[in-house]
This record gives C-alpha cells, sequence and structure tokens, in this order.
C-alpha cells in the first residue's frame, strides 16, 4: 500500500487530467453554474495561495515525501492539508461550472480526490510523525485533516512561520496558467452555447 500512495504523491498533478477532459467535453455551462461555480474555484486557490505562501516551494515536490518543519501557521493553523482541501474545492468549482454530467462528474471527482489525498497525507503523516515526533502529534491531535476548524492552533513556532507571497506566485505560475487555460475553455464553451 505504502508503494501505491507513493505513486499518487508522485503523479498527484496529472491525476487531475482525466477528470477535466471529460468536464470540457460534456460542458454545458449557464450562467448561474459558471458564476457559482467561478466562486468556488476560486475560494479554493485562495485557500491553496495562501498555503503555499507558508509551506513555499515544498509544495511542488514530486519525488519522495519530506519538510525540514512541521507548518503550523497561516491556514495549517485551522486545517492540516489546506493546499489539498483548495484542490478539491478547485476541482468541485470548475466541475460546477461546467455544468458537465452534474452532479455526477462532480460527485465522483470528490470522491475520487477524497480517496486520492487520503491516500497521500497518510503517507505524509507517517513522514512527519515520524522526523518530527511530540510537535506533529501534537499538531495532529489539535487541527483536523480536512475540515476547516474555527478555532487557531497556537504554537511558538508560528513566531517564525511567516508568508513568502512573492515566492507563493512564483511557486504557483503553473497552477495560474492552469487555471487560465480551463477557465478560458469553459469561457468559450458558455459564449458558444
Amino acid at each position: 500500500m505504502k508503494k501505491f500512495r507513493q505513486l499518487l504523491f508522485t503523479y498527484r498533478g496529472y491525476l487531475p487530467i482525466p477528470f477535466l477532459l471529460i468536464m470540457v467535453v460534456y460542458a454545458q455551462p449557464t450562467f448561474t453554474s459558471y458564476v457559482f461555480g467561478g466562486l468556488v474555484v476560486l475560494s479554493g486557490e485562495l485557500l491553496r495561495l495562501w498555503g503555499v505562501a507558508y509551506a513555499g516551494s515544498l509544495t511542488r515536490v514530486t519525488g519522495s515525501v519530506g519538510a525540514p518543519e512541521v507548518i503550523v501557521s497561516g491556514p495549517f493553523a485551522y486545517v492540516r492539508n489546506p493546499l489539498y482541501v483548495g484542490n478539491i474545492l478547485t476541482y468541485v468549482g470548475f466541475g460546477i461550472m461546467s455544468n458537465a454530467l452534474f452532479p455526477w462528474l462532480t460527485l465522483c471527482a470528490v470522491l475520487w480526490f477524497a480517496f486520492q489525498y487520503y491516500q497521500i497525507v497518510l503517507l505524509e503523516e507517517e513522514f512527519l510523525e515520524k522526523e518530527f515526533g511530540d510537535i506533529y502529534k501534537q499538531y495532529k491531535q489539535s487541527v483536523p485533516r480536512f475540515l476547516i476548524s474555527f478555532k487557531r492552533f497556537n504554537h511558538p513556532i508560528q513566531a517564525h512561520q511567516k508568508p513568502n507571497w512573492e515566492e507563493a506566485v512564483r511557486s504557483e505560475h503553473r497552477t495560474f496558467q492552469a487555471l487560465i487555460i480551463v477557465w478560458a475553455i469553459l469561457t468559450l464553451l458558455w459564449v458558444l452555447r
């Protein structure tokens, strides 16, 4: 099972492609689906960008799981996996925007990405617990894995964990490109409809 999780981790950036292709082929956007879905996409990317501002370019690692420290500031103080939650919101938002095979394609995407990220997170948690011990165990017990908490986690290491927005924007340039391409395709399909 660990090899399967490692495979999912390594190729996690490519696994949304089948969903996006099916979504584009069967897209039937309406004004309502376009606007509502677009707001969900934006909320997902804003959460993701906020997380990248704290975690930095570590989020682009595709080899093996690793980290120099446990990030517990910014969105990580409310949810342990803000980037994955942001990704799921983004995919769901695009599913809603496209109105493709709605709601079944979006539901399948939610189930698939929840399964995929759950498997990846188990791999990451194993590493973090082994590498950082008590601090990670305390964090893990205090902050939910995927559901956003309204109670902020507090720890002394947060004092030096500050956001770097410039690096976050640089790190997210490929994500921005992908978002713009998908958004442009859905906009074109909506206009042509």
